[in-house]
């Protein structure tokens, strides 16, 4: 009886996925490790977002200033250890160190519990090292999954990350005041362990996927990419396809960054307490995740493969210029929340999964170095621009109607970016697939 319940499950696991029978235990380890690492990830990020009131919106400029420079420090550090250290070692160990560091800060938090340098040094460390453990889990995702496989199964991998992404925000509201802050970092230790091992059989997996199906990446994990730190800027600069997906996620995070420094000036203006602005930032989290999980679950994939890769590009961009439009309108918290809320459903739910597929047409040195430089250098490089543009124009008299008429504008920007790499993509995915096909025939 068991063996027939899960057989009727893993059926419909398959049927929710769109993955065949030999690509079915690849996505389900996938959608679980993106569980995991969005669960603890989303434990960590209301933290973030509270130090940054506890540091002051006034300074968050300067926060982002030291966070794209560390950025630029650990980008061709970890471009080195591509070069030198095997991908099976090098990917779990990314997350071992982690925790080690998230060890120290629960020292620092429980015994300096009001500092705003610890503050501010936690800010700061998790918005570098929350964009290496997400360009890293989508690099490995793209390096097993070709790009045909990715239009079915990437929706299905990121509804597991955001399904654990509404289990973080959770954890966080009925523990916050209850563990504090030091003892929701232990929490999150655990979660990362879990990674860990769901990464190791992933990796085993990859090579049983690629004995199967020579329709799947074709590349291993059991050796190094030789190159120089700097190789990454390099691939990115020399690429016109790379070029226009550094833009993509230049314009992404201004958007984002725009609505961000709103939303963190009315939060900090409308509630007093710390604890209290912490759940505020965690209930928002679960509505976004819960609404990114039925979008991805239910929505994304049928998206995806009856309208293609660059429709779903830029779907987000021109939902951006009408919720600018409409809070230009309306300058209240909740609508400030609500569109927030709609632009990290749009980037979680549909811009961030469809832009991971246009990675699987490049090969290993592109994805493990050029990726991760845009996926973490130029991500802060559009913060740090974003923050400065906005205390400028607030130095200069200009206030909330003028940021908001720059979010309409950057909008409309990235809708044109998107056109164009997704259009690109479709040019090199054709031409990847006439060259797999004439194979057998050579």
């Amino acid at each position: 009886m068991a063996l027939v319940n899960e057989t009727r499950v893993l059926r419909l696991i398959g049927a929710a996925s769109k993955a065949q029978p030999h690509e079915l235990k690849a996505a389900i380890l996938a959608s679980g490790c993106y569980f995991f690492l969005l669960a603890s990830y989303y434990i960590l990020r209301p933290l973030r977002d509270t130090m940054a009131t506890v540091v002051g919106v006034a300074q968050l400029q300067h926060l982002f200033t030291i966070t794209f420079v560390l950025t630029l420090i650990l980008a061709p550090l970890f471009a080195w250890c591509v070069a030198h250290m095997r991908l099976s070692r090098l990917l779990p160990g990314v997350f071992w160190l982690l925790i080690v560091n998230l060890l120290l800060f629960y020292v620092l938090f429980h015994r300096m519990p009001d500092s705003r340098w610890v503050a501010a040094s936690y800010y700061c460390w998790f918005s570098v090292i929350n964009l290496f453990l997400l360009s890293i889990f989508w690099t490995l995702a793209a390096d097993i999954f070709s790009s045909t496989q990715a239009t079915r199964l990437f929706a299905f991998v990121a509804a597991g990350g955001s399904l654990g992404a509404i289990l973080g925000p959770l954890v966080t509201s009925a523990f916050a005041e209850s563990a504090g802050v030091d003892g929701l970092l232990l929490v999150a230790c655990g979660g990362f362990m879990i990674v860990i091992a769901f990464l190791h059989r992933l990796m085993r997996e990859k090579e049983s996927l690629r004995a199967l199906d020579s329709d799947t990446q074709q590349t291993t994990l059991d050796h190094s990419l030789p190159g120089n730190p700097l190789d990454g800027f390099a691939l990115v600069f020399r690429s016109r396809y790379l070029l226009g997906q550094a833009l993509f996620f230049v314009l992404m995070t201004w958007i984002a960054t725009i609505l961000y420094f709103l939303q963190a000036d009315f939060v900090e203006k409308s509630i007093a307490a710390v604890s209290g602005r912490t759940v505020a930032f965690a209930n928002l989290d679960l509505f976004v995740n819960i609404c990114s999980a039925a979008i991805l679950i239910f929505g994304l994939g049928r998206f995806l493969q009856r309208f293609g890769v660059t429709a779903s590009l830029a779907l987000s961009p021109v939902l951006m210029v009408f919720a600018c439009t409409a809070l230009a309108f309306a300058p209240t918290l909740f609508v400030v929340q609500a569109t927030r809320a709609l632009q990290r459903i749009s980037q979680y739910a549909v811009a961030r999964p469809s832009r991971e597929v246009l990675f699987t047409v490049l090969d290993q040195q592109e994805k493990y170095k050029a990726k991760n430089v845009i996926d973490t250098s130029v991500y802060r490089f559009g913060d740090l621009t974003a923050a400065w543009l906005q205390a400028g124009l607030r130095s200069m008299g200009m206030g909330f109607f003028a940021i908001v008429t720059l979010g309409v504008a950057v909008s409309a920007a990235w809708g044109l970016a998107a056109l164009f790499v997704g259009r690109r993509y479709e040019a090199l995915a054709r031409t990847r697939a006439r060259a797999r096909d004439a194979v057998p025939a050579a």
